[in-house]
């Protein structure tokens, strides 16, 4: 690896730490969610503030370097890290301030969604925001943000109301409907393609218990589990997001089951009424489903996505949940190498799907079901059949689904399918990135080439 040659000056005036391939914190900091991932950047630019993230953005693009960011590091592609090139890091800016009578909360590009539902919850609000806790606020957003709340209060974009911005000319902007508004417009859903966001401005919610947990079904079952699940679904109220996996026990079994994981935010009394069906069907084998406060919701599912822990995943959406599609699933499942490989099955519905498909750079607004073959193992020696699992299941499935993708959920060897992640959109998207990123200098991401 060609060493990084680093002017006296930058290193005098950022705040952060420069972590370089013979620190002794390399290894650790190059890493991130998904231990498949193993690139080495020539330099780590560890930024404590919008300050460092300007200078390490002038200096990445003054000195030739490719440039990669890094929020969480939660994405499963793993295009937070660049080979040989620069890595902005921003794991350590992790900072949320509430104001709970404008209800709006500020995030910086650091933090998880664990940490931005902590906070808020302190007054006793929310905002939408990852199934997985452990997910950063910044990826997820700038992608659309699918969480638990999509129903009533819609997507994290359509919370967002602004975004702390640097751009690739070094600029530091303030990105909101008033100020800049066609930027503001890509930043919804266009991903990490216009610059780097060191903080979010969201609107947060009136929102403390709610009823949620998970249903647990013998894989036998599957077939009449998602038969009632798809007409339950399509049924919901906008309190109530339901999901449905395939899964193995948590208890180190090795039962595999067909899982319902829900979520309703409305009164307690009116979620048990609508949960009722869901509840008493079958019966399940397991009814996990209780008040709780509402971070605790968005932690249900973390342990079965441990850090470092090898993913390789595909997703698209269902053209229709149909029988022959489920048996497809079911037969996959069966012949599943790892145990702690999943799928996923979500329903978009309610707020979610209540704006038009062109209002924001998200365009996936049509109610409906999106698949997520989440693979998932431990030993890098099962990589080849776990892989070859995964890309053999959504073959299968493709008669099923449509060319449509969430860039959130794009797989590290997947191509920029940029129709499929951003449809009528992708025309905008390439002019506002020519705008504001004519020489493509963020491009380790699903790629927005410019006009």
């Amino acid at each position: 690896m060609v060493a990084v040659v680093v002017p006296e000056e930058f290193v005098t005036a950022f705040n952060g730490s420069l972590v370089g391939p013979d620190d002794v914190r390399y290894d650790e900091v190059r890493a991130v969610h998904n231990g498949l991932i193993d690139r080495r950047p020539g330099l780590i630019a560890r930024c404590h503030n919008v300050a460092d993230v300007r200078d390490a953005v002038a200096f990445g693009r003054d000195a030739g370097l490719e440039i990669s960011v890094r929020g969480g590091g939660h994405n499963v592609a793993g295009r937070a890290v660049t080979d040989g090139g620069l890595m902005i890091d921003l794991s350590l800016m992790r900072g949320v301030d509430v104001d709970p009578s404008r209800r709006r909360a500020r995030a910086q590009g650091g933090v998880t969604w664990n940490e931005y539902n902590r906070a808020t919850h302190v007054y006793g609000q929310a905002t939408t925001g990852g199934v997985i806790s452990t997910t950063g606020v910044a990826g997820l957003t700038l992608g659309g943000g699918v969480g638990w709340l999509l129903g009533k209060y819609g997507l994290s974009i359509d919370n967002l109301r602004a975004v702390e911005l640097v751009t690739a000319d070094g600029a530091v902007r303030i990105v909101d409907d008033d100020q800049e508004p066609d930027l503001f417009w890509a930043l919804r859903g266009g991903g990490g393609n216009f610059g780097v966001a060191a903080s979010f401005e969201f609107v947060t919610h009136p929102l403390d218990t709610i009823l949620g947990g998970i249903l647990a079904h013998p894989l036998a079952a599957a077939g009449d589990v998602i038969s009632m699940y798809r007409q339950f679904a399509m049924e919901l109220t906008d309190d109530a997001t339901v999901y449905c996996s395939f899964t193995h026990a948590p208890d180190g079994s090795g039962m595999k089951l067909c899982a319902i994981a829900l979520c309703h935010a409305g009164a307690i009394a009116e979620a048990e009424a609508e949960l009722r069906p869901l509840r008493g069907f079958g019966p399940p084998a397991m009814d996990l489903v209780a008040p709780m406060p509402y971070p605790a919701i968005n932690t249900m599912l973390d342990n079965s996505f441990p850090r470092g822990a090898l993913n390789y995943w595909r997703s698209a959406f269902f053209t229709q949940l149909g029988d022959a599609a489920v048996q497809v699933l079911i037969d996959a499942y069966e012949a599943v190498p790892s145990p702690m490989t999943a799928i996923f099955i979500e329903y978009y519905h309610g707020a979610a799907c209540r704006v038009d498909p062109t209002a924001t750079a998200f365009p996936h607004r049509e109610p409906g079901f999106n698949l997520v073959l989440a693979g998932q193992w431990a030993d890098p020696a099962d990589t080849e059949v776990n892989v070859q699992w995964v890309r053999d299941t959504f073959a299968a499935l493709e008669p099923y689904t449509a060319p449509r993708t969430l860039v959130n959920y794009a797989g590290a060897d997947q191509p920029d399918e940029v129709v499929a992640f951003y449809g009528p959109n992708l025309d905008r998207l390439r002019d506002i990135k020519r705008r504001y990123d004519p020489d493509n200098v963020f491009h380790l991401n699903q790629n927005i080439r410019p006009a």
